[in-house]
């Protein structure tokens, strides 16, 4: 591996296409155009060397300026063999640009419209990223509603449903403090439409600051969804002990989700931050503490799942203060030693909040 670069690598083995999540954070003294340069090298190695086999089905690169280094990657076709999300959420070792990797084996991956589409035996997998609405709405309720009506008539086009078949969200809002309020207004409606709600269920969620080049896009959307599941191989998890139902507080995501594949469990745990069964912050002010409770709370969620934190295959931890950056970052080491992890600047949707992590765990 080039020295410049920092890789972890998570691989998950079975019956079925094997899988890998990796994380990889490029040297912080380098010029921006050699940060991208040896990013996607290492890719390159990877698929050429270590996982060898392996396609990536899934890309996030995570930048400090997005204005500026989104030219540089649109000019790299490795960003045109798969969904590629690109988000302004600066990495907190310093670096300009950071990357996690959703890796298969074995796979055939096609663009179908706005979504890429991944084949593996009876399952096709739905990837989507880095969606923005181009309708000329300027809310920020405007265009979540927009994204996600979009998003629910581009999975009829291929016979899935929004209700049936997403599984995973992540909603990147601008100046989040002031937004985020229209984007779960849009969510509400638009899941009250399709049947999503307390009663039913809601789908596990990211909500949280980020941007992208253009900023006159306030909300940006990825999703995750799959085809060939039956209802039965989809749990929605909970851990009434440690942190309540969103629906009691007014917003619409699962705290959790577990699907079971023929041959594995994957776990989508949401973005998770430091409350308690009441929806209450705890430890307000207090950076260490409230680590230590999100950290809590992902470990029971994950054992309603029969998981528990080794079986997480990648982790994202966001702050709202850079100088929270080396106490979250010894925490989470100390607690997922041998995750593939980034730690980011991207404030969370209450300010109260100073740290949300959420991860992918497979079994």
């Amino acid at each position: 591996m080039k020295p410049n670069i920092q890789t972890k690598i998570f691989v998950a083995k079975g019956k079925a296409p094997a899988e890998a999540h990796v994380m990889i954070h490029a040297n912080p003294d380098l010029s921006s155009a050699r940060q991208v340069q040896d990013i996607f090298a290492s890719l390159d190695h990877l698929s050429s060397e270590s996982l060898q086999g392996y396609v990536p089905v899934f890309m996030r690169f995570f930048l400090s300026d997005s204005f500026n280094l989104t030219p540089l990657l649109r000019s790299c076709p490795q960003t045109r063999s798969c969904a590629v999300s690109v988000i302004e959420q600066p990495p907190l070792d310093g670096s300009k640009i950071g990357l996690w990797v959703w890796f298969m084996k074995d796979v055939q991956v096609m663009p179908h419209g706005r979504i890429w589409t991944v084949r593996d035996g009876r399952y096709t997998h739905l990837f989507s990223a880095s969606w923005t609405d181009d309708s000329g709405v300027t809310t920020s309720k405007a265009q979540m509603s927009h994204l996600f009506n979009r998003y629910a008539d581009a999975l009829r086009s291929l016979g899935a449903s929004l209700s049936d078949n997403c599984m995973r969200t992540w909603l990147f809002v601008q100046n989040i403090d002031v937004n985020y309020a229209g984007v779960v207004r849009a969510r509400n409606e638009v899941f009250q439409r399709h049947a999503l709600t307390r009663d039913t269920h809601f789908i596990a969620s990211t909500g949280i600051q980020g941007r992208t080049a253009n900023y006159n896009k306030v909300v940006s959307f990825d999703a995750y969804a799959v085809l060939g599941m039956d209802r039965q191989q989809v749990r929605y998890l909970s851990a009434p002990d440690h942190l309540g139902s969103t629906a009691d507080y007014g917003v619409a995501f699962e705290r959790g989700t577990s699907v079971c594949y023929d041959d594995r469990q994957r776990v989508f745990i949401s973005g998770t931050a430091s409350i308690d069964p009441e929806g209450n912050i705890l430890h307000l002010g207090d950076v260490r503490l409230q680590t230590l409770r999100a950290i809590d709370n992902v470990r029971a969620l994950l054992a309603d799942a029969q998981c528990d934190l080794s079986h997480v295959a990648q982790l994202i931890v966001y702050l709202r203060d850079l100088a929270d950056y080396h106490v979250v970052s010894e925490l989470c080491h100390e607690h997922f030693p041998d995750t593939p992890m980034i730690l980011l600047l991207a404030p969370v949707c209450r300010p109260g909040w100073l740290v949300e992590m959420e991860c992918i765990a497979v079994k």
